[in-house]
Order: structure tokens, then sequence, then C-alpha cells
């Protein structure tokens, strides 16, 4: 994928964008170059880290979930490159325990999935990361409550499904088709 957008200028900020969605980082990568960003983007984690080392970006903007390593393995990697870069967790999967996951290796925020490039822009550009909006002021479904407590087990396990699964006492088959059912809502 490797695409890099950029509008007239060598001094924009760099943004990295790494999702294994083409279709979303390809208008993402759109808006955010209208927005004055110089937009790199990739589409697995191992190809952002090799983008990033190449080119240090100043944003960035994971997926959380993709194939290979998440964009909790590849957050610190960026990190180690530049501590003072500003990078988002984007996922269609939120769940407390992966944002508070994701605040505690370094993001300056995490998103729900659909965002825009607004709020992508809003995220990137805010002082702190607010947890607090992400704990919801109703109390939640047993079935929310099931889907937070597997995703605290499997981030404990660092995404080890037969760890996961062995911890919470069920099958492994069992477990990948609870974790492959979009979340609850409440």
């Amino acid at each position: 994928m490797s695409d890099e957008i950029q509008v007239e200028g060598e001094e924009l900020p760099h943004l990295l964008l790494v999702d294994d969605d083409a279709t979303f980082t390809r208008v993402m990568a759109r808006a955010m170059a209208r927005r004055g960003f110089r937009v790199s983007t990739a589409g697995s984690a191992e190809e952002g880290l090799i983008i990033a080392q190449a080119d240090i970006p100043d944003y960035a903007a994971l997926d959380l979930k993709m194939d290979g390593d998440s964009g909790l393995v590849l957050l610190p990697k960026l990190l180690e490159l530049d501590p003072d870069m500003r990078v988002v967790i984007l996922t269609g999967y939120s769940s407390i325990a992966t944002a508070v996951e994701a605040i505690k290796r370094g993001a300056c925020n995490y998103l729900c999935k659909p965002a825009d490039a607004d709020d992508v822009l809003a995220a990137l550009l805010s002082e702190h990361a607010d947890l607090d909006t992400l704990v919801p002021e109703n109390p939640m479904s047993v079935d929310r409550l099931q889907w937070e407590h597997i995703q605290r087990v499997l981030t404990e396990h660092e995404g080890n499904i037969s760890a996961t699964a062995r911890a919470l006492g069920m099958h492994r088959r069992t477990l990948q088709r609870k974790l492959q059912k979009r979340p609850v809502r409440r």
C-alpha cells in the first residue's frame, strides 16, 4: 500500500495512518491531507514500522486489530523512534480494557470507529485522553460485561487466544467465535 499524499510545501506535519481497511485508509488520508498533513499509509503494523523508520512521523493513527501485529504492538515501537509522537488508537471493537492499555502504552487518545477526520484530528491534538468518557453512565448489560471481561483477559495475555481461553475456562474455538462478533453496545 504505502501511498503518500502531500499538499504543496515541505514543512507539513507528517501523519502515519496504519489500518488494514484500504478504503477507510484512503478516505482518511485524503481528508487529513486537506487538513494540512503530509500523510503516509500502511496496511499492516510491520509496513507502518518500516515507513516510520525511514521518515519519522509527528502523528500516527493506528488500527487496534489488524492481521499480524496489532496497533498496541506497534505503538511502543513508534514511541521509541520519537517519544513526543502523538498516537491515536482506532478500533471497531472498543473496550475499556483496550482503551486503558492503549493509554498505558503511550497513546494520546483512543477512538471508536466509525471516526471521521475531524474526530481523529481532535484526538491527535487534544492535551489529554479523557478515560471518563469511555466509562458509561448507564450500567452495562451482562453481554457487554462479558465482552469487557474477555477483552481485559485477552489484553492481560497479550492477545494470546489459547492462554486467554485457558484463563477463562472455555474452549479456544468458543472464544474465537465470541471475538469475531461485534461488541454489544450496552
